[in-house]
Order: C-alpha cells, then sequence, then structure tokens
C-alpha cells in the first residue's frame, strides 16, 4: 500500500479501501503529558464517501476550542461508531503512563459498537487490537479517522478538567487542564497535590514533599547578562 504525499487527511482511509480494509478505525489520547487529571483515548470509524468529510477536521491540538467543539459535533453525528475511555489518575499511577496509555487506546477499540478491520494509531504500535494496524507518524495531522479520535478524546478530557475546576479552584484546572504550567507550579507549591493530581509525576513528588527540590542549576557564563539560574523539566514520570 503506498499513500501520496499530498493525498491529504482522507489519503490513508481511501489507500486502504482500494486494499479491501474497511471499516477503519482511528484511536488517539489526550493528556498523556499532563501532571493531573485523568487520560482519554478516543476511537473513531468514520464512513465511507462525502459522509465521512468532517468540516474543519485536523489535529486537534491545531485547533481553537471553539472550532474543536464544532468538529467534535461534526465526528459522532457523522462516525459509523465512536467511543470514548477515561483512565483517571490512580490508575494511571498504578500502572504507569505509557502502560495506561496503551489500556486506554485498547479499551477504545474494543468499545467500538463496529468492529474494524484495520486500526490506524497516532505515532506508535499498539498491541492487543485484536485487528490489523498501523502506527501512523504524526497521524493526527495525516489521517482523518486519528484527527477525528484527537478531537474526540481532547474535548472530552477539556469537559472533564473544567469539572475537576468546580471542585478544587485553587488549581484552575479549566485553564492549563492539567498541564504544567508557572501558575500550575506556584498552585502546587501554595496547596501540595489534590486528590487527582498524579504522583508518579516528580515536580508533584516535590510539591507532596516525596522529592528533594533539585538543586539550581546555572547557565554558562557565556556573556555579560546571561547568568541567570536555568532550570529544567521537573514533569517527568517518576519510573518508582
Amino acid at each position: 500500500m503506498t499513500v501520496r504525499r499530498d493525498a491529504g487527511i482522507y489519503g490513508y482511509e481511501r489507500a486502504l479501501r482500494r486494499a479491501g480494509l474497511e471499516p477503519i478505525a482511528g484511536v488517539d489520547e489526550a493528556g498523556r503529558g499532563a501532571c493531573a487529571g485523568p487520560l482519554v483515548a478516543g476511537a473513531v470509524i468514520l464512513p465511507p464517501g462525502r459522509a465521512g468529510i468532517v468540516p474543519g477536521l485536523a489535529d486537534s491540538k491545531l485547533l481553537t476550542e471553539a472550532a474543536r467543539e464544532r468538529v467534535y459535533a461534526q465526528v459522532v453525528r457523522r462516525a459509523l461508531a465512536w467511543s470514548v475511555v477515561v483512565i483517571d489518575n490512580e490508575e494511571c499511577d498504578r500502572l504507569g503512563m505509557h502502560v495506561a496509555n496503551l489500556e486506554a487506546l485498547r479499551r477504545a477499540v474494543a468499545r467500538l459498537s463496529t468492529r474494524p478491520s484495520y486500526v490506524l494509531t497516532d505515532g506508535f504500535p499498539v498491541d492487543g487490537l485484536g485487528v490489523p494496524g498501523l502506527a501512523v507518524w504524526k497521524g493526527d495531522r495525516v489521517a482523518a479517522c486519528i484527527a477525528a479520535a484527537s478531537v474526540v478524546a481532547k474535548v472530552t478530557r477539556d469537559r472533564l478538567m473544567v469539572g475537576l475546576h468546580d471542585d478544587w479552584p485553587a488549581y484552575d484546572f479549566r485553564t492549563h487542564k492539567g498541564y504544567i504550567t508557572a501558575e500550575h507550579e506556584a498552585a502546587l507549591a501554595a496547596h501540595g497535590p489534590s486528590p487527582v493530581h498524579r504522583m508518579r509525576f516528580v515536580n508533584v513528588r516535590r510539591a507532596a514533599g516525596l522529592e528533594p527540590a533539585p538543586a539550581p542549576a546555572l547557565a554558562p557564563a557565556t556573556s555579560v547578562g546571561q547568568d541567570q539560574p536555568v532550570r529544567g523539566s521537573d514533569t517527568v514520570e517518576e519510573d518508582a
């Protein structure tokens, strides 16, 4: 199977259908890099032809919040089947983020009301799907069904994070959706982790007093005015 570079976002599905593989599901997740809140996976099967052309469809990260909501409504209306799976922060901590991510993607495919003949995944292969599949580099930008799944996952997770903001307003989850920002770091320092923070992340463990504060690293003094402390990333998931 060959997909032309200029085939557009629907090129993978068209090529697979020409090879006799249908229906085709796309699957993607939202929230893997966040240090608070759930991990959410979406799976979508779009119909062939004009019915499966979703106006404005693109990688969810490239769309505004309003555009994502419009595309979400179109996806769930047009899809032959779609599903969403939520894995809470406690299960993410128990499994570890990579294992939790794979499990979420498998569950999303398993919950589709229509069994796919082929599955496209974003970036890396997922075993245990029960059907053949293909990992597509930057799949949420080049394959329509993966882009649709990314929108379903992202919109669902954002709505959940807004709900968590109502429960834990001190952390402003409705703004940063659980990803680390300067304001989120400040809230962690002031209040410690909430019950929906992921304790495998080093910055959360540090806020809970379970990890020592890092020694400040200084940038090389290459020129005048370049001697400010440089702070490294502290949101890496702990493997413990």
